[in-house]
Parts: structure tokens; sequence; C-alpha cells
């Protein structure tokens, strides 16, 4: 009898990033960020170029099946064209713009959020096995907390049958989350796979940042004490500087602010906040101030902004 593997339960003279594709185009008709019923799961579709807009990253693999963008993190510029994946180990506000799209040949993607403690769990499960990155003195350059490589055929498998999914929907619960952990593994043992150890490793530097900037995104509101996050990372405050700014490619000042004016954006498209109000619930003090620099951010004052953002239905962001 022969046996069939599961990724061969396909349109057999298809490659795999064909079979990608049609699912992708299949469950995002519209050009949108869509929603899926495997809760971890979005996708992504675009049909023409695009300028660049602000966003902020989440824990997450994102897959780009066709077309190509770019990704700017402070002064690093990334740029992937699919099949290709990238990596975002912490929160990361960033930049984004779609290269290369059209209505034949749309842009096509897909993000997977990963939460950082399955990572470590796995991480644990995998003992040797795990590619190293975990030790600073065995990798003593700080890792910037985004990157990407190309997909190889193990990767765009398991991608595929995370997202074969969605056409049996009674399977999804029992099944997605071993899809999930299995793609997850398959980012461990591959080319990122010592990026993301570094970030999930109690004992890295990496990871030790990646916490503060949790304690950030928790409390964007409040003042900014340096000393207090130092010491709850158990560093000098020249050393939180530094590292911080090798992962996120900004001080934790100029991440903070970008925190706020994300929030603020989303507190008056969501709830229909004025801009002062706004402003006063993430943290500013002076509405003006405020205006100042969210015009700097977004390119327009936060009336206009939030007025064309509903204007056009949705509020995009890079996968």
């Amino acid at each position: 009898m022969t046996v069939i593997a599961p990724e061969q339960i396909t349109h057999f003279s298809d490659s795999l990033p064909q079979q990608l594709s049609h699912i992708v185009r299949r469950w995002s008709p519209l050009e949108t960020l869509q929603d899926t019923a495997i809760a971890e799961v979005q996708l992504v579709r675009t049909d023409a170029p695009s300028s660049f807009h602000c966003a902020v990253y989440e824990p997450c693999l994102s897959f780009v099946i066709q077309g190509s963008k770019t990704v700017l993190l402070g002064d690093k510029e990334i740029v992937y064209t699919g099949p290709s994946y990238m990596a975002s180990a912490v929160h990361l506000p960033v930049v984004g713009r779609i290269d290369h799209a059209s209505p034949e040949k749309p842009f096509l993607a897909v993000k997977v959020s990963v939460d950082p403690q399955e990572v470590a769990g796995l991480i644990l499960e995998l003992g040797d096995k795990a590619p190293l990155g975990g030790n600073d003195a065995i990798c003593p350059e700080m890792d910037c907390g985004l990157t990407s490589a190309p997909m190889d055929a193990r990767m765009q498998g398991a991608l595929f049958r995370l997202l074969s999914l969605l056409d049996s929907p009674e399977d999804i619960k029992v099944l997605s989350p071993l899809a999930r952990r299995e793609l997850i593994y398959r980012a461990l043992m591959g080319a990122l796979g010592p990026h993301m150890r570094r970030f999930a490793a109690s004992d890295s530097q990496a990871s030790r940042i990646a916490q503060v900037i949790y304690t950030l995104k928790e409390h964007y509101a409040q003042p900014l004490k340096i000393r207090e996050l130092a010491d709850a990372a158990n560093m000098s405050e020249s050393t939180l500087y530094h590292s911080f700014r090798q992962v996120t490619r900004m001080s934790p000042l100029q991440y903070q602010k970008k925190l706020r004016l994300h929030e603020a954006r989303r507190l008056m498209l969501a709830e229909g906040l004025e801009a002062a109000t706004a402003s006063y619930r993430v943290g500013y003090e002076s509405p003006s101030h405020f205006s100042r620099e969210y015009s700097r951010m977004f390119g327009a004052p936060p009336r206009a902004d939030v007025s064309q953002l509903r204007g056009a239905h949705a509020l995009s962001q890079p996968a």
C-alpha cells in the first residue's frame, strides 16, 4: 500500500508556494487584514504597492507567500520577498511598505501570533537539540528584535498544514494547536532558531531586554524611570540604553512615545475619543505637544488622520 504524506494530499502538480497562495487568496478575498477561524492566524492581501505606514508588531511569525515588502525598524531595513518569513521576538513599532503587488499577483502574507512562553517551553523540551544562541558568552552580539529568512520546504509544509485547517473547521480546535506547535518547532530548528532562542532564554541579555519591553508596553502611560528598569533587568543604565537600542533600534523614550501614539490612534478610532482625551489617557500632559508628535509620526493631525482612516473602513497593519 502507498502511504501519502500529509503535505502530498494536495494538487500534485502545484508547488507548495502555489498551494499556499491558493489558500490565502481563497480566504482573503478583500484587501484587508483578515481574521480567521484560527484565533492566532491572520491573512493579508494587498492588490497594489503601498506607501510607508506605521504599525506595532507583536511577537509573531510573519510569512510572505507572494510579493515583497520593506520593513523599517529604526535605522534597520528588512526587505523580504515570498516565500520567506520574519520573526518578531518582542513588540516593535515599525514602518512598512508593500513593494510589489498587483490584482493579478497580489501581495499575500500570513501572520501567526506566538506566545513567548510557548517558545520557551518548546526550547526546554528540545534541550540540546535546540540551536545555540541562548548564552551571551556564545553569541556576544545582541540581536535585533526583528529578522527574516527564506522559507524552506519543511517550513512551507508546516504552514500549509496549519492553513489547510481553515477548510476543516471541525478539526481546528484539536489540530490547530498541534499545527502551530509544528510551525514554531520548524522556526526554532531553522535559520532563525538561534535568534528566537536568545530572546526566550532566561540567562541571555536579549531576554532581559524583552522583559523591559514588556514592562514599557504594559505601563506606557506612566513616566519613564530608567533607573527602575535597569535595576529590574540587573543592568547599568548605560548597558540598558545600549542593549535596548540594539534590539529595538531606538531609545526607551522613543519606544514609549511610539507606543503612546499608536494607542492614542487606536482609542480615537475604536472608542471615538477626542484627541485631547486620548492624549491624556496615554500619558501626555499637553494636547498641543501630543498633536505635534502625532502629526510628525502619522503625517497628519489627529482629527484628519482618524477621519481618513475611518473613510477607508480599516486600519492597515503590515504582516
